[in-house]
Order: C-alpha cells, then sequence, then structure tokens
C-alpha cells in the first residue's frame, strides 16, 4: 500500500482539523460511520442501473419519512433548486428543457422579507424570480395574501428552530399557499431532530428539503420530500431524467449528478438517524463537554458554562466567557492560533462564523465569547482541544 494511499493529507499538503463548530459544508459536511462506509463499499462493488437505485432508496425515504413521495438529491440546495424549476415547469417538456430562462411563465416565488438569507439563491438558480413580502420586522397573513398575483407559482419558507415568532408560521404559510392553489417549497435543511419533529416537518409543506450532512449521510447529498404530484416533477428534472425521460435532455437538473454509492449512503444514515439512540448521543456529547469544562477550569480569566439549545439537535454547547483585558486576546485571537497550531482547531466565533451569528443573534454569546460543539468530535479529541485551548489562553 503506498504511503499516498495511508496519509493523502500530508502528501497533498492538507492540514486536517479538529472540527469544534459542527457539520458545516466548508468542513467537508459530516464524518460517515462504519455502517454508512459500508453500505458504499457494498454498492460500489456492483453495477446498478441508476434508475432503480434512485427509485427504490427514494422510496425507501418517502416510506420512513410519513410522506406521499420522495427524491434524494446533490444536497439541501440542490433539492430547493430542482423544487423551484418543478413548481415552474410542471409536466411542460419546453419549459423544462428552457429554464433558468424563465420568461413567459409563471415564475414568482413569495418569501418573508425576514426570512431573507444567502441560500434563498437557490430558488433563482433554476428560474425563480423572488419576490420579499413584508418588512426587516415581521410579515402578516394579509400582506402575504395580497403579494399572491397571476405569475406567482410556489412560496417559500425557511424553517428554523426556534421559530421566529414575528413571522408567519410554515402551518399559516401552507394554508395560505393551499388556499390560492400554489405549493410551498420549505427549506429544512438541519431541522432533524427530534425525530417527531423531523418527521412533522417533513409531513406539513408540499416539498420539504433537507440536508443530508446534518443526519450522519454525505456531504453531498440530501432530499425533498412532499406531495407526489410535485415530487415526480422534481424527478423529471433530475439527473436521471436527461437520459430516461422523453425529451429529458433538457433536464435541468444534469450539473446535479449523484452515484449509487452517495445515495445509497444517505439511506444508510438515514436508518441510522431514525433507529439511534440519541439519549446516548446526547449524553456523550454532555460528557464531552463537562471533561472538557473541567480541563479548563483552572484558567482564572474565564468562565465556561454548558447550555442546552435548540440547535445542533438538542445537544449542549460549551462557552467560554473570556476576560479579554486580562487576557490580552479576543476570542478571533484564540480562534488564529488555534487554526494555526498543531492539531488545527475550529471553534464557534460570535461574529463572521454561521454558528457564532445565530448565537449572538439569540443571546446565547456575546462578543467576549467563543463556543465549543462537541458533537462532531471523535472520543479523545475533547482532550486535545482542552489543552490546546489552555495553553493558547496561558501564553
Amino acid at each position: 500500500m503506498s504511503n499516498l494511499h495511508n496519509n493523502i493529507y500530508s502528501e497533498l499538503g492538507i492540514r486536517p482539523i479538529i472540527n469544534c463548530q459542527g457539520q458545516r459544508t466548508m468542513l467537508g459536511g459530516s464524518r460517515l460511520s462504519k455502517d454508512v462506509f459500508q453500505s458504499m463499499e457494498t454498492s460500489n462493488m456492483s453495477w446498478a442501473l441508476m434508475r432503480e437505485v434512485m427509485e427504490k432508496a427514494s422510496e425507501y425515504v418517502a416510506r420512513h419519512m410519513g410522506v406521499e413521495a420522495a427524491y434524494i438529491t446533490s444536497g439541501c440546495a440542490a433539492a430547493l433548486a430542482l423544487s423551484t424549476a418543478a413548481c415552474i415547469s410542471r409536466k411542460n417538456p419546453a419549459y423544462r428543457g428552457t429554464l433558468p430562462n424563465s420568461k413567459g411563465m409563471q415564475n414568482e416565488i413569495l418569501l418573508q422579507k425576514k426570512q431573507r438569507y444567502s441560500y434563498d439563491r437557490a430558488f433563482t438558480s433554476t428560474g425563480g424570480k423572488l419576490i420579499y413580502v413584508g418588512d426587516e420586522n415581521s410579515c402578516s397573513k394579509k400582506e402575504l395574501e395580497n403579494s399572491i398575483e397571476s405569475n406567482t407559482v410556489a412560496l417559500a419558507y425557511l424553517v428554523q428552530s426556534p421559530p421566529d415568532p414575528t413571522v408567519l408560521s410554515l402551518e399559516d404559510t401552507v394554508a395560505i399557499g393551499r388556499a390560492n392553489g400554489l405549493p410551498v417549497i420549505a427549506d429544512a435543511a438541519a431541522q432533524i431532530y427530534p425525530i417527531e419533529y423531523f418527521l412533522k416537518i417533513a409531513q406539513t409543506a408540499d416539498l420539504v428539503c433537507f440536508a443530508g450532512k446534518f443526519f450522519g449521510a454525505p456531504n453531498s447529498t440530501g432530499f425533498v420530500c412532499g406531495k407526489k404530484n410535485l415530487v415526480d416533477v422534481v424527478a423529471d428534472q433530475g439527473f436521471i431524467a436527461f437520459q430516461t425521460q422523453p425529451d429529458g435532455q433538457r433536464a435541468i437538473g444534469r450539473t446535479m449528478k449523484m452515484d449509487r454509492q452517495s445515495i445509497l449512503a444517505l439511506v444508510s444514515a438515514l436508518r441510522s438517524w431514525l433507529t439511534m439512540n440519541h439519549e446516548d448521543r446526547l449524553l456523550r456529547v454532555d460528557r464531552m463537554l463537562g471533561s472538557m469544562q473541567n480541563d479548563l477550569s483552572s484558567i482564572p480569566q474565564i468562565k465556561t458554562s454548558l447550555v442546552t439549545t435548540e440547535y445542533f439537535y438538542g445537544s449542549s454547547t460549551m462557552l467560554v466567557k473570556m476576560d479579554t483585558k486580562a487576557l490580552g486576546k479576543t476570542p478571533e485571537d484564540v480562534a488564529i492560533e488555534l487554526d494555526q497550531g498543531h492539531p488545527r482547531i475550529w471553534i464557534v466565533l460570535p461574529e463572521g462564523d454561521f454558528y457564532g451569528a445565530e448565537y449572538l443573534h439569540h443571546g446565547i454569546m456575546d462578543i467576549n465569547t467563543f463556543a465549543i460543539n462537541a458533537h462532531a468530535l471523535e472520543d479523545g479529541e475533547e482532550k486535545i482541544v482542552a489543552e490546546r485551548i489552555k495553553t493558547v489562553l496561558s501564553t
């Protein structure tokens, strides 16, 4: 076995990271379990007709999510983009073949302005035109209803936990959509725990999109689920339709190709997520955070605390509040030193970081605090993290 095969990171000059943030695309998405790897290895040994792989795997997802239909995609953003294309094109092959040019089609998608976010780009990438409703503070039922026009093709919704009380609920949005014959496309990327909540969200809107990385599937996987008549049109836009459907050569999803190994890995990861003992998972996180908290207790210029939020699948987070004046360092300084040192470690910052921004927004942390999430750590890494933080804060 070659040295490259043994240690490909070092051969390529890649510095591995101990991940104290979580399942982030920029950090590679997820750490695959042995069972998920086994499903990939098994599927790798035999060729299969991709249409059958996709159909059977998607049927499995739909059955276990309690919905009419599902379609596996190359991530949540792909699920949103294909759902948008499906709502615009429906069963019209001429429309399907011209997207993202949607001129002359119903192509407007309504989204509450306060829910405007960077990933709403997925709705426009395949021909949708976003129309923002309400203002930066709120949106009423009347405002949403009055914004529906002849060119409106769907309503978009960002599912958040905890829900924002100043925006219309998913249930209210779906009710308005159905009263007006409009589907709701819900971005529920990370809304996968508790399990009852995961299933409820999946069963609420017409097209609900999830990211596979959050429940242990490969980074490049996700799925959309919901009403069969709409999910079927999503499939007509998928990468397999390019070669198997009439006029499918023009399907916009060809650029979102998947391999059989990843599709089956998503099935394996979803099976594990729906059946695992989550109490044990959460206790493991608490144990690692408690160990780090104990190891850091000797540093007088910091205060640590464990908080349980609705983020990160019900697991706890450790907050480290710094006396920045006494230490002569800020959380950003700590993050830079941890990133530049060995081993390389990434923590959650209150600013300039997706998760930290959410913590800051909800008052969980302040600008003098950094956070540690442990659900992406392997056993033993918590000791390494604590030692490195002690070193950085003591020098």
